[in-house]
């Protein structure tokens, strides 16, 4: 059993990261979510709670925020964390240290001997594009374990690279870097 901080931005895959939570959950492990501003605008943080038996957080400052410096205490708490799905604008500002939203600054506090697991997922276009083929790089050089997309039909209708893993072979992955 583990403490899973799982983080999720705003990409059409939002709604594998309730599924993922749950499988997480179902495996004995304590999962809490971090979601994106944007992100909880596509799925309501209290489905995750609703399914993991733990608070999901959006944003540390005003009425919604659960501790004094939520960033300190949840990065404190984890024992690993995951970012499914990862869209292009969270690689690049997880892979230049830009921390201006909770989970960016969790993800910086979080101490470098925790594992880190990324899973990208945007169209395969975006996927391609030299810029975000430079911040996965970056994130790999940083640490983080970049979990390949999947090809398959976009939800815009584009075929190729881009496609989040199954929650299945997430929650797999993530459960042999806690082995290790």
């Amino acid at each position: 059993m583990a403490h899973v901080l799982l983080g999720a931005s705003a990409s059409v895959a939002v709604y594998k990261a309730c599924d993922l939570a749950s499988k997480l959950t179902q495996r004995a492990h304590v999962v809490r979510v971090i979601l994106t501003a944007r992100a909880a605008e596509l799925v309501n943080p209290q489905l995750f709670e609703a399914v993991t038996g733990q608070p999901a957080h959006v944003d540390e400052f005003g009425a919604a925020r659960h501790a004094a410096m939520d960033h300190i205490e949840l990065a404190r708490w984890g024992d690993v964390l995951v970012i499914a799905p990862a869209s292009a604008d969270l690689v690049g500002r997880l892979a230049n240290g830009i921390a201006n939203d909770l989970l960016t600054t969790v993800s910086l506090a979080l101490a470098q001997n925790k594992p880190r697991l990324i899973a990208p997922a945007m169209n395969p276009v975006m996927l391609l594009a030299p810029a975000v083929q430079r911040n996965l790089r970056q994130l790999r050089e940083d640490g983080w374990r970049v979990l390949e997309p999947d090809e398959g039909t976009m939800a815009c209708g584009d075929v190729g690279p881009g496609r989040l893993p199954e929650p299945v072979r997430i929650a797999d992955v993530l459960e042999s870097m806690l082995v290790r």
